[in-house]
């Protein structure tokens, strides 16, 4: 690569990876292409982005950035997982992956602005998923109204009974 070259590669490798909501480093060591290829496209399904980019090309790219504390995690082969959606996706896709293929090594990341190592990841990987919470919101939701009938008419069927009873006495 020339030099220009490189320099708009940093360029838009820094548009790319500006305001994201989680960036993920990875050790991508004793993975053989079968199985970088279908990592890469488990992410890409998921609406992730990942690149495998030299160390010095990344850490140009992430200096003087809300990135810039991944700098020291940078040592190896190293890949980027990142997303501008949601930050618990890319996390969940590599830790699937992992289980498969323990090749695969988390060394850390940036979510939401704040650094996170290895642990911190697989942490946001057992969070369930936005879909998973908002379908437990909307049964919450639907629980509230729901109890709040039955207890009212259960009052209302009670006072009916008690007329009824009384009905019947007289006759």
């Amino acid at each position: 690569m020339l030099r220009k070259e490189k320099e708009q590669f940093v360029e838009e490798l820094r548009e790319s990876i500006q305001d994201t909501t989680v960036t993920i480093l990875s050790d991508y060591r004793g993975l053989n292409v079968a199985d970088m290829t279908s990592l890469r496209n488990q992410l890409r399904q998921a609406s992730v982005n990942y690149r495998v980019v030299k160390n010095t090309l990344m850490k140009l790219a992430i200096r003087d950035t809300d990135l810039e504390p991944l700098i020291d995690q940078i040592s190896g082969p190293t890949a980027i997982a990142f997303s501008h959606d949601d930050p618990i996706t890319p996390a969940k896709v590599l830790e699937d992956f992992i289980k498969k293929q323990p090749n695969l090594e988390i060394k850390g990341g940036m979510v939401e602005g704040k650094l996170v190592d290895a642990k911190g990841v697989k942490q946001l990987a057992e969070i369930p998923g936005r879909e998973v919470l908002l379908g437990k919101l909307v049964s919450l939701l639907h629980v509230g109204p729901t109890h709040l009938v039955t207890v009212l008419s259960a009052n209302l069927q009670k006072f009916l009974q008690v007329l009824n009873a009384i009905c019947q006495q007289k006759g």
